[in-house]
């Protein structure tokens, strides 16, 4: 599924140096068209949001742009997003849709498998010189026009998160349309910036504060992703 033309010993070395990188071209031609295909197309998602203080998933019923419970979700999560921590964007997520079996035909399943196959999680310790990460999870995510991601670090005492990646599959992305993957400073000012370019891997050590800026009103698509993190074996 990855290239085999990703230059690891390079890759690891600007982990080491930044704690970040990313990396185009990083699936195979194939594999990363037929993954947008799956998502632009096929993924029954479902809109995920915090605006009444706890995580929630909403039904695909809910997803509509147009509907009133949807334009509702939106706009307490704006009116929240200055006060609080906030976050609203659509998701499937892979880990529990495995567990529990939903849609079983869907080609994304395969890429959790990936994730977790002894090939990949050797190249990941690698790239990354952490010996301790033995497990992958991922979800898949969908940006449309007004939902965002507010700064957060990704450090969790649930799970021992090493690494967070993205893998990104829109196409033609402008950095005018937003959904950018922004990385703070201690003082909170952007110290870089990862556009989501066409079949790129952005990776970078937990726990780093970051954000996905809001995607504009005019983006002519959607932000599409697979993204999760590298860990280290379950906590008891």
């Amino acid at each position: 599924m990855f290239s085999n033309a990703i230059d690891a010993d390079a890759l690891r070395g600007q982990l080491a140096r930044h704690r970040r990188a990313q990396v185009r071209e990083v699936l195979q031609p194939d594999a990363a068209e037929r993954l947008a295909r799956c998502l632009e197309d096929e993924v029954p998602w479902r809109v995920a949001e915090r605006a009444g203080g706890t995580p929630r998933h909403h039904a695909p019923e809910v997803l509509a742009a147009d509907s009133p419970e949807y334009r509702g979700l939106l706009a307490a999560a704006h009116a929240q997003a200055g006060t609080s921590f906030q976050f609203v964007y659509d998701s499937y997520m892979l880990v529990r849709a495995a567990r529990e079996g939903w849609d079983r035909s869907l080609v994304l399943h395969v890429v959790l498998e990936f994730l977790n196959s002894p090939q990949f999680l050797a190249f990941a310790r690698y790239i990354t010189g952490d010996d301790g990460i033995v497990r992958a999870d991922a979800q898949a995510t969908r940006y449309r026009p007004g939902q965002f991601l507010l700064p957060h670090s990704d450090e969790n005492r649930g799970d021992d998160r090493r690494y967070a990646y993205v893998i990104n599959l829109s196409r033609q992305w402008r950095a005018d349309w937003g959904g950018l993957l922004q990385f703070l400073d201690a003082r909170g000012e952007v110290e870089a910036t990862f556009l989501p370019l066409w079949n790129s891997l952005s990776l970078f050590k937990v726990p780093a504060e970051h954000l996905v800026s809001l995607v504009a009103p005019w983006a002519a698509q959607p932000r599409l992703a697979i993204t999760g993190w590298l860990m280290g074996p379950p906590r008891p």
